[in-house]
């Protein structure tokens, strides 16, 4: 989503990070994704040094914040979605029930799912009350915070798990979200077997 908000063309490969390829592993020596791997050969891994990098590197279209006290907030919520959101929502949510299933690991735990559902009614408090005092989530402009925080959504979404009219506040700013070029992408992306539910590409949901 990043890439495409600034408008770079990229080639996306899926990677199984749990076949170990050593190919991969050549490359990422810690066997996760995401990896950007520059024309000219440079490498960066990581979500937040790849968007760092590229804010850096093509500027006309900044996501981090025009200066350093937007960028100091956007960094605390992108680290705040990444780290918070993702180990209390996302993957009680999402590794339990698809990646679970896709690395052989046996049936999902159904009290891990219960923990994930629950916290993810605070992390909805929490961006209604941003996007109701700001016109994004860190501030005045669209940022790494807001597609930090939709990335996540997206997928919790997929599996129907996001209680949305419990949340209006929040469910507005995601409409929004969602209205942009550069999400539709992540809309049309299904894992194979498993449709979405029928609200998650519908920008008027």
């Amino acid at each position: 989503m990043a890439l495409t908000e600034k408008g770079l063309d990229c080639e996306l490969r899926i990677e199984r990070v749990w076949e170990r390829r050593p190919d991969f592993l050549a490359i990422n020596p810690a066997g996760q994704v995401p990896v950007l791997v520059e024309p000219e050969g440079t490498v960066l891994i990581d979500s937040s040094p790849i968007c760092e990098f590229l804010d850096e590197a093509y500027t006309d279209r900044p996501l981090i914040g025009p200066d350093p006290a937007a960028r100091g907030e956007t960094r605390r919520l992108v680290s705040w979605f990444d780290l918070k959101f993702g180990s209390e929502v996302t993957v009680n949510l999402v590794d339990e029930k698809v990646m679970r299933k896709i690395r052989g690991e046996g049936e999902p735990d159904s009290s891990v799912i219960r923990a994930g559902k629950h916290n993810i009614h605070y992390h909805l408090q929490y961006i209604g009350y941003l996007s109701e005092r700001r016109t994004w989530l860190a501030g005045d402009h669209f940022s790494m915070a807001d597609i930090t925080a939709a990335a996540h959504l997206s997928c919790v979404d997929y599996l129907g798990d996001v209680p949305w009219d419990e949340h209006p506040e929040a469910k507005d700013w995601y409409a929004r979200v969602k209205s942009r070029p550069a999400f539709r992408p992540l809309l049309a992306d299904h894992i194979p077997g498993r449709p979405p539910p029928k609200h998650y590409a519908d920008l008027d949901f």
